[in-house]
């Protein structure tokens, strides 16, 4: 799927002018692709940390992506690109600056495809408990490995496909969970647990508030992968509309399970080896539903793991193209269908690190990875809110929204130090930072410095 394949290419600055799609054909992609586990039980920890209140951290998070995308979008109708945010980051503040962005976006990714298969792990564990979640990670790992080494010929028209079933599966739960509240199921008794005092919305206090909005945020992860498929609408000035209708969808469909789920479940029920959705369920004796949901989420997260897989191997091309990663890694395999071993290498080594660390660490692994890879994402989006206020002429009421995303962003990066359960994502992610700060410094140092001199 070519618009999971961000780059940071700076090249003569060709963009695709011919666009395809339509402002709604994109919204509907949007929502499709944004969906994922960070939803499906990513969501779980954040109820768990915050209660019922977790619905206006996902309304909070909400506007901080549409601040975020609608930049984005912006920058794209102004200066058209086929490569990414990482573009205008090196436009706006230099070679550190895309070096920085295209790093960190990589190593997001990799932690994303941790957290998918730790996820998917944790999920094949309602069926098979005894089994541990390093074999299920080899096993996905493997599964996944194997699409990528077949090449990406009918990619879309299966990601299309499995988009569908993540969709069809949080609408079959919103139905399944309004008729049993209004009780169509033939069942002696409901529960409906409605949180009518602060103490019952916020049983964790704000400091549970605040932590919990990484995982709100999370789940709105891929936006800005949308946002670069701005240069294939029709109309290049329908990526704002298309973003603002994508987001008002996604909130619908968030909101709403959500907000069905902590009425129909008791806040201590909630944890991070089940889907929320599930668990909101159980009371009522579906024996169908978990198995069909689970699997449904199974389904969706291996489709979102193998498209990450695609794109930090397809990225780390253009980044050692462009002179930000060493050369070894954009060679390519004539004899594989092209293949960029190397970087499918260093992107595979990424999934044994995952494995190995589900191994050594089963009960706070997911915890700790989604935390991190979420503050990662969010650094990527400051960049974007950065190189836009440098980028774009903004009025002042603009600025002042840029402003208010930038306050949203470090908002939750801080509150995942306020959560012991999930700080030890908090120091991993800034680990990824400095490490990528140290080499950028060297190379502007060593090697930028020199060639902007010899120019």
């Amino acid at each position: 799927m070519d618009y999971f394949l961000p780059s940071s290419k700076q090249g003569s600055g060709n963009s695709s002018n011919q666009g395809d799609l339509k402002w709604w054909q994109l919204s509907l992609i949007g929502v499709g692709c944004t969906i994922g586990t960070g939803f499906f039980l990513g969501s779980a920890i954040g109820i768990k940390i915050t209660g019922p209140s977790i619905v206006f951290s996902f309304l909070l998070a909400a506007f901080g992506t549409y601040v975020v995308y609608n930049l984005l979008a912006k920058m794209t109708a102004q200066d058209p690109q086929d490569g990414s945010f990482c573009y205008y980051a090196k436009k706006a503040y230099g070679q550190w600056a895309g070096f920085s962005c295209g790093w960190n976006y990589w190593s997001s990714n990799i932690l994303i495809m941790g957290s998918q298969l730790t996820a998917l792990s944790i999920l094949s564990q309602f069926w098979f408990p005894n089994i541990p979640l390093w074999l299920f990670a080899t096993g996905y790992a493997i599964l996944s490995i194997g699409v990528v080494l077949t090449g990406n010929k009918g990619f879309d028209k299966v990601e299309d496909f499995l988009a569908i079933i993540k969709t069809a599966a949080i609408i079959m739960f919103i139905l399944i969970a309004v008729a049993a509240l209004f009780g169509w199921f033939d069942l002696e008794t409901k529960q409906v647990i409605v949180p009518n005092s602060t103490q019952k919305l916020f049983p964790e206090g704000f400091k549970g508030f605040w932590s919990s909005l990484i995982y709100a945020f999370y789940a709105y992860g891929g936006i800005e992968v949308i946002g670069l498929m701005a240069t294939r609408l029709k109309n290049k000035e329908d990526a704002p509309k298309a973003g603002v209708i994508m987001l008002v969808l996604l909130v619908i469909i968030y909101v709403l399970a959500l907000g069905l789920a902590v009425i129909m479940a008791a806040h201590g029920a909630f944890h991070h080896k089940e889907s929320p959705f599930v668990t909101a369920l159980e009371s009522y004796k579906l024996a169908f539903f978990p198995h069909v949901f689970n699997a449904a989420i199974i389904i969706a997260g291996f489709s979102t793991m193998t498209a990450s897989l695609f794109g930090v191997t397809t990225l780390l091309v253009t980044l050692a193209a462009d002179g930000d990663a060493p050369m070894v890694f954009a060679k390519k395999i004539k004899k594989l269908k092209e293949l960029p071993l190397p970087s499918l290498g260093l992107a595979v080594v990424g999934l044994i690190a995952s494995i190995i660390t589900a191994l050594l660490l089963p009960g706070k692994i997911y915890e700790y990875i989604t935390t991190a890879a979420g503050i990662l994402i969010l650094f990527n989006w400051a960049f974007i809110i950065l190189s836009a206020l440098k980028l774009l002429e903004l009025k002042p009421w603009g600025k002042i929204i840029s402003f208010i995303g930038i306050a949203l962003i470090l908002a939750a990066v801080s509150g995942t130090i306020m959560e012991k359960s999930i700080r030890m994502g908090f120091f991993i992610s800034i680990i990824v930072v400095l490490l990528i700060g140290m080499i950028s410094f060297v190379l502007q140092k060593k090697v930028w410095n020199k060639a902007s001199g010899a120019k």
